[in-house]
């Protein structure tokens, strides 16, 4: 294995090159999670950027944090009764009962996936 080297003024550094990685999209909460791990986690931080691990990890995050709002925002409905009966007959009631919903559920998902 040889490492090539090139020359910046009167230091030589080397040719680091990332490996291609996939192209994943990363939402709201891998954003958030990022912020996260640079902010109050730089170690892990740098170890899966330099393994080229980060934005796998990031979409997973995001991937799981949306698709636990979703089951968490399903079930809180089916529990307090928010069906689309009540959206018919009223709907800022129902408005207000789902943004509450999304609300604790967000917490929720916050504080289990993002922050941890």
């Amino acid at each position: 294995m040889t490492i090539q080297y090139h020359k910046f003024g009167d230091y030589y550094l080397p040719n680091l090159v990332i490996e291609d990685t996939e192209v994943n999209p990363i939402g709201k909460y891998g954003r958030m999670r990022k912020r996260y791990l640079k902010e109050r986690r730089p170690v892990l931080y740098s170890n899966l950027l330099l393994f080229g691990k980060l934005f796998q990890h990031l979409a997973a995050i995001d991937e799981a944090c949306e698709d636990r709002m979703e089951l968490l925002t399903q079930q809180m409905a089916e529990q307090e009764g928010v069906t689309e009966a009540l959206k018919a007959s009223d709907q800022m009631e129902w408005v207000r009962r789902m943004n509450s919903i999304r609300n604790r559920a967000e917490e929720i998902v916050l504080s289990e996936l993002v922050y941890c």
